[in-house]
């Protein structure tokens, strides 16, 4: 271990997924406690506050909870903390915290415990400021030579300087020339405003001049007149430092060491008050952070400087005496007073990694052991030898008994059960996102306590619309460590019961769509295949069965008496899927438990591809007006902010002249922009429905597919994968071209008619960039042709196209090089 590192006295790793930055952290009695002894206190950017004070981690036996006195959880992000006397008639520090948009000053306070939990701390406000201006960052110090209390003064994000004395705001004024904010920093020796412009120069504005300037509560232009009274804001001295500043800081120990340090870019400004540069560095790192923290010779400051190579460097003046290791790139320093050990570096990293460090050396206690020199004794070294290896082979022998391979999820209807066999380990339990449905479950956390233990999850299942889902599927995830520390992920597919999306209804006699699935056995009876809803079946010979579901549409499914046919017919195409895929599961289950393995099921065709291709004109004619609608809408928006333009050109003018009806085109044009947004909205979620019924058409038309066809498993997913690309249409790719690639890929490929085609879609390697076609014709050809190819014996297969000869032709065509 190489001495040069900040040595961790006390470190916390705060919260998941928080960022932080440099205004995030400071250090102080924020409690009053009167100890002298700091805390610190963090805020981060999702709105957590926490304070903490810490001490020696390795005395510590509480852990984190037994180091932080106060954690609030804020609904807006914090952006700056800061620790002063900001109340008025009192001389206790408070806490400032800095929002988007509100300023809040609260008062923490400590109560002694009575029982064994300790001390409880509270958070009170004390007055809070809305923001009319959204806030960057802020500084405090005792403006115009107030003493006893401190002041507060915002930047917003478009140049204003906000003041506030306590509970009251004093004035507003705007940074001349200002584009984008800098770091702001008070001089109380010289009462003056110090930041960095967008001209990257360092300008000082007097808090005097800032009082008596043009009031500014609004932007101004600078060319235009004055409409108030008082001084134009200029600054009082400015320096030309050519880059970007970090930070700024004005450190106050001793009467001998005045200077201004600014954090540049690429090097490092040491300026006294009046803007003269005392010296200068340059830096050949990239620097995060520094703070001066101490003078220990007059004239000089010591000031800690962080980098993006993990570094913590100490400087004296421009002179480098100490170098650190940090375990993270820090984006705040603090220099802190903690009861066990003064002048602690505290450091805070952009994910959260708070350390307390000193950059001492740890001297080594360890002395080598004297060897030996006695004669071993061989005997005892090889019994002690076979004792070892005696334990080793037990271990082995145990090994696998002792690790929880046999963790497993088995589901039925709404309930899940978890099953861990071994050891005990902490397990995490959690649903996948689905795209039709909702699970209303939250990760799980819990303990196995032993061999065969289950945990029971209940869990409500919810759809996402108004239409039948196209799936009923999802996934349950369980992590878990096992004994030896080594993490572990099983996942486990349940099925939601078909019952959740439809109920049991009349039978209906005349329908638009019908198919016929043909079996080798006898005939069942329905009411003992769809047991949940044969109570209310008006058939009680199980002939016929109707489900309707939750849109209105009615699937019918009939048992032929004398053959061994099953008809499903309906009005809607779409929702016959979710029926026939139950009605060939529960057949497949039901004649295994009866011990029939030659159970076969078939469909005799003909493929109902017209009645699926209304499907796909459907889903193609919502995208063809989808497009309509933003094309539409960029010609309404470029035509609004064109008469906009014409009508501020119209109110800057110094003689007005008619609005020759632009406000009433304005108006027209708003209006029209509304109407066409209200449109396009309802457009998508129409399109949304109508991909969900595209999906569940085209699983119908693969299930008819396999059973026509007879095809294997492997088989049906390449088909399904083909004609299912994606899960759902974005802006950049739909459905239709996406499909219409795949299927022309496989019949190029394994459903070519000969070898020499598939030889040259191997060659091919690029092809047309995927958009929105003009028609569904094409596609519409391609999918009957594959339907076409599959009926003649084609067989879909991956592994054909490697063994595919390519002629000597082809070979010269996709040479690369030549």
């Amino acid at each position: 271990m190489s001495l040069f590192k900040a040595r961790d006295w006390w470190s916390a790793a705060l919260g998941e997924g928080e960022e932080f930055d440099q205004g995030c952290l400071c250090v102080g009695d924020v409690d009053n406690s009167g100890s002298g002894h700091d805390k610190v206190v963090v805020g981060s950017y999702m709105g957590m506050l926490r304070i903490f004070s810490p001490h020696n981690s390795k005395s510590s036996e509480g852990g984190l909870a037994d180091v932080q006195l106060l954690e609030v959880q804020f609904q807006n992000a914090i952006i700056q903390v800061e620790v002063g006397k900001f109340v008025s008639c009192s001389e206790l520090l408070h806490l400032a915290v800095l929002h988007p948009r509100k300023l809040s000053v609260y008062s923490v306070s400590g109560t002694a415990g009575n029982v064994e939990h300790g001390d409880q701390y509270q958070l009170k406000l004390v007055y809070e400021h809305n923001l009319q201006r959204t806030a960057c960052n802020m500084t405090y110090g005792t403006f115009g030579g107030v003493t006893g209390h401190h002041s507060l003064c915002i930047q917003s994000m478009d140049g204003m300087l906000m003041f506030f004395e306590q509970d009251s705001y004093s004035f507003g004024r705007f940074l001349p020339g200002f584009l984008l904010p800098g770091p702001l920093v008070y001089n109380p020796r010289t009462d003056t405003f110090l930041t960095v412009s967008s001209a990257r120069q360092l300008e000082c504005y007097k808090y005097e001049t800032l009082a008596v300037a043009t009031d500014a509560e609004s932007r101004q232009d600078p060319d235009l007149p004055l409409k108030t009274g008082g001084k134009r804001l200029m600054p009082d001295w400015s320096l030309v430092l050519g880059e970007h500043a970090l930070d700024i800081s004005v450190p106050f120990f001793s009467h001998s060491s005045f200077h201004i340090f600014v954090l540049g870019e690429r090097n490092l400004y040491c300026l006294r008050d009046n803007g003269q540069i005392r010296l200068m560095k340059k830096l050949e790192f990239n620097p995060s952070c520094f703070l001066p923290y101490t003078s220990v010779t007059d004239g000089t400051t010591n000031l800690l400087l962080g980098n993006h190579t993990n570094m913590l460097l100490v400087y004296q003046d421009v002179t480098l005496k100490w170098a650190a290791q940090l375990p993270f790139v820090p984006v705040a320093l603090r220099v802190a007073n903690f009861p066990e050990l003064k002048g602690v570096v505290v450091s805070l990293s952009s994910d959260g990694h708070l350390l307390c460090s000193y950059m001492g050396t740890d001297p080594s206690f360890f002395s080598t052991p004297k060897v030996d020199a006695r004669e071993a004794d061989y005997e005892q070294v090889d019994a002690e030898m076979k004792k070892l290896q005696k334990f080793i082979r037990e271990a082995s022998r145990t090994q696998g008994r002792k690790e929880p391979n046999s963790l497993w999820c088995y589901h039925y209807f709404l309930k899940l059960w978890c099953f861990c066999q071994g050891r005990g380990s902490e397990s995490s339990l959690g649903p996948s996102p689905s795209f039709f449905f909702k699970l209303l479950l939250s990760n799980v956390y819990f303990l196995s306590p032993g061999v065969g233990s289950s945990r029971v999850v209940a869990f409500s299942a919810f759809l996402n619309g108004h239409y039948p889902p196209a799936d009923l599927t999802g996934d349950i995830s369980v992590s878990y460590s096992s004994p030896t520390g080594v993490p572990r992920v099983l996942q486990s597919r349940f099925s939601l019961p078909l019952a959740l999306v439809c109920v049991q209804s009349s039978p209906a006699k005349t329908t638009k769509f019908k198919i016929t699935v043909d079996t080798n056995q006898p005939p069942v009876d329905l009411n003992s295949i769809f047991k949940e809803f044969s109570a209310q079946s008006e058939d009680k010979d199980g002939n016929s069965l109707a489900f309707q579901f939750l849109s209105g549409a009615v699937v019918t499914v009939l048992a032929s008496k004398t053959s061994q046919r099953y008809r499903i017919q309906s009005d809607s195409f779409e929702n016959m899927w979710l029926v026939v895929k139950e009605l060939v599961q529960r057949f497949d289950q039901h004649f295994s438990k009866l011990g029939i393995k030659d159970f076969k099921k078939s469909f005799s065709g003909p493929m109902p591809l017209q009645e699926y291709f209304l499907a796909v004109d459907h889903h193609f004619q919502l995208r063809v007006s989808a497009q309509q609608y933003q094309d539409l809408l960029s010609e309404r928006a470029i035509q609004f902010r064109a008469i906009q333009r014409r009508l501020l050109t119209r109110f800057k003018d110094k003689t007005p002249a008619p609005l020759q009806n632009l406000d009433t085109l304005l108006d027209a044009t708003y209006s029209q922009v509304i109407s066409l947004a209200e449109a396009a909205e309802e457009n998508q979620a129409l399109l949304q429905e109508a991909f969900v019924q595209l999906r569940s058409s085209t699983h119908l038309l693969v299930l008819l597919l396999s059973l026509w066809q007879n095809l294997t498993p492997d088989q049906t997913s390449i088909l399904e994968a083909t004609l299912l690309p994606l899960l759902q249409d974005t802006p950049q790719l739909g459905w239709e071209e996406s499909c219409d690639a795949a299927v022309s890929h496989l019949l190029r490929s394994c459903l070519s008619r000969s070898p020499k085609d598939q030889a040259t879609s191997l060659a091919q390697t690029g092809g047309p960039v995927l958009g929105l076609p003009r028609d569904t014709v094409r596609l519409k050809k391609h999918i009957t042709l594959l339907c076409d190819r599959i009926a003649k014996g084609g067989r879909l297969t991956l592994a054909s196209e490697a063994n595919v000869q390519v002629p000597a032709q082809v070979q010269n065509l996709a040479a690369p090089g030549e």
